[in-house]
């Protein structure tokens, strides 16, 4: 696929577990490129040989990501054309490929996406949770980063989106109860071993996880789907955050911003979830 002019790079979505899901483009584009830079050339010299694909590989992965990055752009800039894989599913989610991306559009690099799978994906459409809207998190900051940890944990508490995130099997039972202590007792859905002869999808609730896993000891690579919190729980929650305040406080808080005696009845009517008349009364009743 070299030629004379600038070369550019393919992202190559590659099987996440049943090798029949490559698609026909992938398996041309990685017989025909220069180099296939893979995560792991261990792992993904398996792919190769079951397909008999001899293409030079040169590994790519979160250790050497930006200095390897630099080198595969100067092939590219020379005319070379390169396909990057990941272990298993689409280069640049949850992966270091996202560096490369940006470097090439950075300097001018066209590349171009064959899509296939991806694990995400894949659960959200076996969850049995709302798919409409949702936001993937990948996977969590460790234990060692607490802090941060805490801070994406505690953001996600008011997410009304369903929730995507992957968790390894020895981090499993930590995370399901950070997400207790977080979110509280909500539905989610344990995906692990997606596409392979043992796929499992267990839809249950965060309590429910927990217990199990306190007698089944996890396995395989796991994706958390986890349901968003409903926006009347936003609401009701916001209700109650304000009926904390004393309703002259409230007031209060909407005329010192400018607003006129009637707007802020209003406002505040709407967020305690009630009349403006019955705002009235009370205030009219406080007056006597």
């Amino acid at each position: 696929m070299a030629s004379n002019t600038q070369g550019m790079l393919y992202l190559c979505a590659t099987p996440i577990g049943n090798l029949s899901d490559i698609t026909a483009r992938v398996l041309e584009t990685l017989e025909k490129v220069d180099i296939i830079a893979a995560e792991d050339t261990r792992n993904s010299i398996k792919l190769l040989n079951h397909f008999d694909i001899h293409t030079e590989m040169t590994s790519y992965h979160e250790y050497n990501k930006v200095e390897k990055a630099e080198y595969l752009i100067r092939l590219m800039q020379e005319g070379k054309d390169i396909a990057l894989i990941t272990d298993a599913g689409t280069p640049a989610i949850s992966d270091p490929g996202e560096v490369l991306v940006r470097m090439c559009h950075e300097t001018g690099i066209t590349v171009t996406s064959l899509p296939g799978p991806a694990a995400c994906i894949t659960a959200l459409t076996l969850s049995g949770l709302n798919t409409r809207r949702f936001v993937f998190e990948g996977f969590l900051p460790g234990q060692d980063d607490k802090k941060e940890r805490h801070r994406i944990l505690d953001q996600l508490q008011n997410e009304h989106r369903t929730i995507i995130m992957y968790e390894a099997p020895h981090h499993l039972k930590a995370t399901l109860k950070d997400l207790k202590e977080a979110l509280g007792d909500r539905k989610i859905s344990i995906c692990r071993e997606l596409t392979k002869r043992f796929e499992e999808v267990m839809p249950t609730t965060i309590d429910g996880a927990i217990a199990y896993y306190e007698e089944n000891e996890p396995r395989g690579e796991y994706v958390l789907v986890i349901e968003g919190v409903s926006l009347e729980e936003l609401d009701r929650q916001k209700q109650e955050e304000w009926t904390k305040m004393s309703l002259e406080d409230h007031m209060a808080y909407y005329e010192n911003s400018g607003m006129s005696h009637k707007d802020a009845m209003k406002q505040v009517a709407s967020d305690r979830g009630v009349g403006k008349r019955e705002i009235y009364q009370a205030l009219l009743d406080k007056s006597k």
